[in-house]
């Protein structure tokens, strides 16, 4: 039974790798998540001394680890964005100093679907000689990830968005020319007569039993996409975010954030709509319109300090391949409704939204 729950990993595995063109898919190291996978890489790579640049639209899953770096000796650069999210490749070389290591940065960003131009930016660290952590949260699934061509050489995925696999799955892929710190030591279920945590790989780091159940609800995951085809899944999403962007831009006090241009963004969009606090459009929207959304800081302050909204927030969409057009109308028309109901009526009573 063992040796089955095995062959189930290992083809999840393989899949991954065909997904992301890897060649060795031992490579693929499975993580809970994201967020534990950017810290096996970001806490595993960078040491004393060292200098990391990142950029001013990342996840608290790149802030939080590179803030407790900071704390013992590594030296930090955020790059400014742009008001749209988008971030300049020369800005990024001008802030590369000699002890520089690597740069780090979402793919697309989490809160305004702003796609970073990954192959420049490792046309760059390839050329520079540095390593390029890559944030595949938004993009694993939908956008096409080569990490052979885009010069990545940690790439950082979560199992349960665009991969369709349960919570509590992820994974890392780490490039042949690096060895990485562990987070963790214990057991492997193979070399288990060495004292230390063994060299080859996924071993060295996967201490204790992986979630089999899990990573086989992500292998099937990985199936559907394969059968459905990434361009067919993309189009879907892009066509409902432009028929979404489309039918909102007119509506009373609305006010959206990302690229103008679709084909710059994810199929994520946050808005906020004047005079109505984010926290109670994110609540009303759930309670009464039954619709879900995520209304906050997103996990990413960094973000809202570029877009300057950390003190309103915004109310963020995210299109699937399961949501329909029928469904992205009737959010148009939820939002017309909310719209028109004058600010003073609409902020009655307590705010009840987590607002986070």
């Amino acid at each position: 039974m063992a040796l089955e729950a095995g062959r189930l990993v290992d083809e999840a595995r393989e899949l991954l790798a065909a997904l992301f063109n890897i060649k060795n898919p031992d490579r693929i190291v499975f993580t809970m998540n994201a967020t534990e996978a950017l810290n096996l890489a970001i806490k595993g790579l960078l040491k004393e001394g060292q200098h990391v640049i990142t950029s001013s639209m990342e996840h608290n899953s790149v802030t939080r680890p590179l803030y407790v770096l900071q704390g013992k000796g590594v030296e930090v650069t955020k790059v400014p964005c742009a008001k749209d999210g988008s971030i300049s490749v020369k800005d990024i070389e001008s802030a590369i100093k000699p002890n520089t290591a690597a740069v780090v940065i979402t793919h697309a960003s989490n809160v305004t679907g702003t796609i970073m131009p990954i192959g420049e930016i490792g046309q760059l660290t390839k050329k520079k000689g540095l390593c390029l952590i890559v944030d595949a949260a938004q993009t694993a699934g939908v956008f096409d990830l080569d990490v052979s061509f885009m010069g990545i050489n940690l790439l950082a995925f979560p199992g349960h968005k665009g991969l369709y696999g349960p919570t509590g799955t992820g994974g890392l892929y780490i490039d042949e020319r690096l060895e990485l710190t562990p987070l963790k030591e214990g057991g492997t279920g193979s070399y288990s007569e060495a004292p230390g945590q063994p060299e080859v790989l996924p071993e060295r780091y996967e201490s204790g039993t992986v979630n089999s159940v899990g990573i086989a609800g992500l292998a099937a995951g990985l199936k559907f996409i394969r059968m459905e085809g990434i361009d067919r899944i993309r189009k879907h999403e892009m066509d409902l975010t432009k028929r979404f962007l489309e039918g909102v831009s007119g509506l009373k006090g609305i006010t959206l954030y990302g690229p103008e241009e679709l084909y710059n963004r994810a199929p994520v969009v946050s808005f906020s709509l004047e005079g109505k606090p984010s926290g109670k459009v994110g609540y009303a929207l759930d309670q009464q319109y039954k619709i879900a959304c995520r209304a906050g800081l997103h996990c990413a302050p960094d973000a809202h300090r570029t877009l300057g909204t950390l003190e309103q927030r915004l109310v963020r969409f995210s299109f699937s391949y399961f949501n329909t057009e029928k469904e992205v109308d009737f959010a148009i028309r939820s939002l017309a409704e909310i719209a028109e109901i004058p600010p003073g009526e609409f902020n009655k009573g307590e705010d009840k939204s987590c607002g986070c």
